[in-house]
């Protein structure tokens, strides 16, 4: 089996709605081009790309219009059916131009709810890394509705990014960066580094949505400021900027916001778990002792003599989160024992771990 390439060589790329789209609505071909254009130039350097693409939706409310109104769950899904197909023909013409073979992922979040599926999805890209293909991701908007759906793309590339062990995850929109600022105060201006352990910035971040996708600037924040913590560098950039991604690699003058990655390993279970939240099946509650444990910096698993109650049916493996005395989740983690079990311990010492450290995740 050919040897997969190092962390140090491998980056997802995010393109969102914003940068794909024309003012119309329709598919900006020419944008799409110039991108194609640039990640064959940087896989020529030895970088592996995987790309996570925005766009079906908008690609397909420009081919046809509805004969009847519909609810916005079957619009969604007849734009995205229809637009995905073009989306992903555009891009395998524009790469087959550099005889770069592309394939498509289309992914929702019960693919990443357990660690089979978690395990079988990432092998697939590994498995196309090392043919050479470049693997093109998006939502499955046909069937990822309501609580399935993702809070946009920028969380799913989060996912892959740590799913696939990559050094930088890209974040191309319509915007530079993030402001310390309203961006269109000409006295704002983009701040170029953010340490999530210690910048907190909160106050800048705009809360307005894309006029194309689900998500803004927050959720953009959110996403990078955990990655960033998980050892990855988060670049937000301006994807309609000419060269942006080559200057990006060769320039750290390049105009954008870069989350510092924490230096601190974090093992493959535990990015999985990080990201699991909204998969949970129920909730933990801890006293003050056991939460002060737990936000340490010793490798400490939860025991039962530290929860003072418990939420919701769960069985052995789920995923469920952490609540301190303030109603405050502090973490989530993939508990050893079914809620019966968990119930009948509680309050208890001399007890097995009910989450062991290896499962856990902390916010800090």
């Amino acid at each position: 089996m050919k040897k997969e390439n190092s962390k140090k060589n491998r980056i997802v790329i995010k393109i969102g709605s914003n940068v794909l789209t024309r003012k119309d609505g329709t598919l900006d071909i020419t944008r799409m081009s110039a991108l194609v254009d640039q990640i064959a130039e940087l896989r020529k350097s030895g970088i592996e790309i995987i790309l996570v693409s925005s766009g079906a939706v908008a690609s397909g409310k420009s081919t046809i219009r509805p004969k009847s109104k519909l609810d916005v769950v079957s619009a969604r899904q007849l734009y995205s059916a229809i637009g995905q197909v073009r989306l992903i023909n555009q891009y395998f013409t524009l790469f087959d131009n550099y005889n770069i073979v592309c394939g498509q992922i289309l992914a929702t979040k019960e693919d990443f709810a357990t660690r089979r599926h978690y395990l079988n999805q990432r092998n697939c890209m590994t498995v196309m890394l090392q043919n050479g293909v470049t693997p093109i991701v998006n939502e499955n908007d046909t069937i990822s509705v309501n609580e399935l759906m993702f809070t946009d793309n920028d969380e799913l590339s989060g996912l892959v990014a740590t799913m696939m062990n990559c050094q930088t995850l890209i974040i191309l929109s319509n915007i530079d960066g993030i402001y310390n600022g309203n961006p269109a105060d000409p006295k704002a201006s983009v701040i170029s580094e953010i340490n999530p352990k210690k910048d907190q910035i909160e106050e800048f971040i705009q809360t307005s949505k894309s006029t194309s996708g689900r998500g803004g600037m927050q959720t953009k924040y959110n996403i990078a400021r955990k990655i960033a913590e998980e050892g990855i560098e988060v670049i937000i950039a301006n994807g309609k900027t000419d060269d942006i991604l080559l200057n990006l690699i060769s320039d750290p003058k390049t105009i954008c916001t870069r989350f510092k990655p924490s230096k601190k390993a974090v093992s493959n279970v535990k990015k999985w778990i990080a990201h699991s939240e909204s998969f949970a099946k129920g909730e933990v509650h801890i006293n003050d002792g056991a939460k002060e444990a737990l936000i340490s910096e010793k490798a400490v698993s939860l025991l039962p003599i530290g929860i003072v109650k418990i939420e919701g049916d769960f069985e052995v493996d789920d995923i469920v989160k952490i609540i301190d005395t303030k109603q405050k989740q502090i973490g989530v983690g993939r508990i050893a024992f079914d809620s019966k079990t968990v119930e009948k311990l509680i309050g208890k010492s001399n007890e097995k771990p009910i989450i062991h450290y290896d499962y856990l995740y902390i916010d800090k």
